[in-house]
């Protein structure tokens, strides 16, 4: 597993990101814009045979590059996406509300 190569591509309607690994879809994370300034994060999904690899954490930053790039803050109502937003401090740039 330590060898594997990840693509993450952003959704055609620019609402999350697909995780691939040869060719396969082994994950995505999802979010919706609010307004012009925020993205909320709603869904993180990762195979279970990749879940250690770190592709959850990548879909985070992946979304979290997206709102930079957009200028946009970040609403984290995934369980999973909220704990990496509480555990890195990479994301504090894109927090909505600086609480941890």
């Amino acid at each position: 597993m330590a060898d594997i190569n990840v693509s993450y591509d952003l959704f055609p309607n620019e609402q999350g990101f697909y995780a691939n690994c040869d060719g396969r879809h082994v994950g995505e994370i999802t979010f919706v814009r609010v307004g012009g300034d925020k993205i909320i994060i709603d869904h993180t999904d990762v195979s279970e045979k990749y879940r250690h690899a770190k592709i959850g954490l990548n879909l985070v930053r992946c979304a979290a590059d997206f709102a930079r790039k957009k200028k946009c803050k970040v609403i984290t109502m995934c369980p999973f996406a909220k704990a990496m937003f509480s555990r890195y401090s990479e994301f504090d740039d894109v927090r909505f509300l600086h609480t941890r």
